[in-house]
């Protein structure tokens, strides 16, 4: 009997636990993808560790077992995306604001697999200096804007996209006369100019590290350390439209808001879209771009489905999320404190927090309306935690064979 139902019911994790030890068998895999894999699949189980909780009134228990935190599982996103959001709730100006998408061509998605950290890094670095220095530019803005770019590197398929998620202000701050200025309404800069000022910038960088043999190029792009072989690369990306895709622009901050949460702290795929899993075989929902965004059925083995999934593990410590310009972490006090006051702005109170273990329950319930204090049971008395769950110790063997819980 294999595993069916609808928005929910299966997860990501089962696929794991039921196949990760056979995937694991087959591949060598690096460290960081067995961790991710493990972690999901405990996730909130037994394994992690977790509390029971004794309501105060009639005496009901209920148990509750730890979340991983990991951030490329699918459980573990909300509370972490709406503290992110609460923080940048305090920066955001009432003015327009303007949602770009910068994609690299396909014929770079095998040597970026092979080179993550360093293609992801071009494409920020890039994609920044692009729109910073276009809107310096007198002839743009003359003004320095600011820039909140999210990175995404999969399609809807679970096949390799990299691309940067970018929010944008519709202005920026005169440094020199301590001004706002304003592009025109609904209008930023053109997609053409962006396109073309940021597929110049991506290959110069790439350039460099290739002359300073920073690339692997190992497998089927192992022609690509010939140097007639890159330059023949280099001249079709050269002739390439690159794409990058202006979205129509924001009314104000609270929209922005309610759109970010929708890139921030997403995964390559949520659990609402696994259809069912039986007999080595993975169905789930997707929708075709190529075909007036259809939504289908994808069916693919177990294997390939992992496999697919794993290819958007991020590099460990690598930073998803960045800020430029009068965002950038080094200066986005002063400068948004300026922009403030030119804007008239009033000061938003921060919020405080207690502890972290009441805190995220106090969060649930602000957003949710769920009190989890609260005795599901009674509906009166509030729980209180009676004893400490700790992790199950993991069997001994070789680390390859633990991602099974």
């Amino acid at each position: 009997m294999g595993y069916t139902g609808n928005y929910g019911k299966i997860e990501i994790a089962d696929i794991f636990r039921k196949y990760g030890l056979e995937y694991c068998s087959i591949y060598k895999l690096p460290f960081d993808h067995i961790k991710v894999m493990k972690a999901i699949a405990s996730c909130r189980t037994a394994a992690l560790g977790g509390h029971i909780d004794e309501c105060d009134e009639c005496g009901h228990i209920s148990i509750s077992y730890n979340s991983c935190r990991n951030r490329h599982c699918p459980k573990c996103q909300f509370l972490a995306k709406e503290k992110w959001l609460i923080k940048r709730s305090e920066d955001l100006l009432p003015i327009l604001y303007f949602h770009l998408v910068f994609t690299i061509p396909s014929e770079l998605n095998r040597i970026t697999l092979q080179n993550r950290k360093v293609l992801y890094n071009i494409l920020f670095k890039a994609t920044s200096e692009t729109i910073l220095e276009l809107c310096r530019d007198k002839k743009h803005l003359g003004a320095e804007t600011g820039i909140i770019a999210v990175l995404h590197t999969w399609g809807q398929n679970l096949m390799e996209h990299p691309h940067l998620h970018c929010i944008v202000p519709g202005g920026g701050l005169k440094k020199e006369i301590d001004e706002w200025r304003s592009c025109k309404k609904d209008f930023f800069i053109h997609v053409k100019i962006l396109s073309k000022v940021f597929r110049g910038k991506f290959l110069d960088f790439l350039k460099k590290v290739y002359k300073k043999k920073e690339l692997t190029l190992k497998g089927e792009i192992a022609d690509l350390s010939e140097i007639k072989n890159w330059l023949q690369l280099l001249d079709k990306l050269y002739s390439k439209n690159w794409v990058v895709y202006a979205k129509k622009p924001f009314g104000g901050p609270i929209q922005v808001l309610k759109y970010l949460g929708r890139y921030t702290h997403r995964v390559a795929i949520s659990n609402s879209r696994i259809v069912s899993i039986d007999n080595g075989m993975v169905n789930f929902r997707w929708k075709d771009y190529r075909d007036e965004s259809r939504k289908k059925i994808m069916k693919v083995t177990a294997n390939e489905f992992i496999r697919r999934f794993l290819l958007h593990v991020l590099p460990p410590g690598f930073c998803k999320i960045r800020y430029y310009g009068i965002f950038s972490n080094r200066s986005r006090k002063e400068k948004l404190d300026k922009c403030k006051k030119i804007l008239n702005v009033k000061a938003i109170k921060r919020r405080t927090t207690t502890k972290e273990s009441e805190d995220w329950k106090q969060l649930l319930f602000d957003i949710t309306g769920y009190d989890v204090r609260i005795c599901k049971h009674c509906g009166s008395g509030h729980m209180h935690q009676k004893k400490i769950l700790y992790p199950e110790t993991a069997p001994p063997g070789n680390r390859r064979t633990q991602i099974i819980i």
